[in-house]
């Protein structure tokens, strides 16, 4: 059995593509990858869980109000979706959606909470 040239071309194509360098990305080229933006979802939501659960906290000492657990209780559940969301690479939505759903609870709370 014997090839083709233009079998043996293609071939030799293929086994120098395969050798081939990739380029490096540009250094202006500074996106972040799926996974990082991912992972760095989570850590915004995790820091942000955390400060509100400390801004529950220092409300509920202050002023223990069904409104105060209310406004928080929803920010905390927010931030656990957030985590979700970005969990299964919804990364756009859970930026919008933790954007202003925290700034709905600072909000709420500054217009609701006297």
């Amino acid at each position: 059995m014997s090839t083709s040239d233009g079998d043996q071309h293609e071939e030799q194509d293929q086994g120098t593509d395969a050798d081939a360098p990739i380029p490096e990305p540009d250094a202006t080229d500074r996106r972040l990858t799926p996974r990082q933006a991912r992972h760095l979802r989570i850590a915004l939501s995790s820091v942000g869980m955390a400060a509100m659960a400390v801004v529950l906290g220092l409300r509920i000492a202050s002023r223990s109000s069904v409104l105060v657990v209310g406004v928080y209780g929803l920010a905390l559940i927010l931030c656990g979706i957030v985590i979700e969301l970005s969990r299964n690479g919804r990364t756009r939505l859970a930026t919008w959606l933790l954007g202003t759903g925290l700034t709905a609870a600072v909000g709420a709370d500054w217009l609701l909470i006297p």
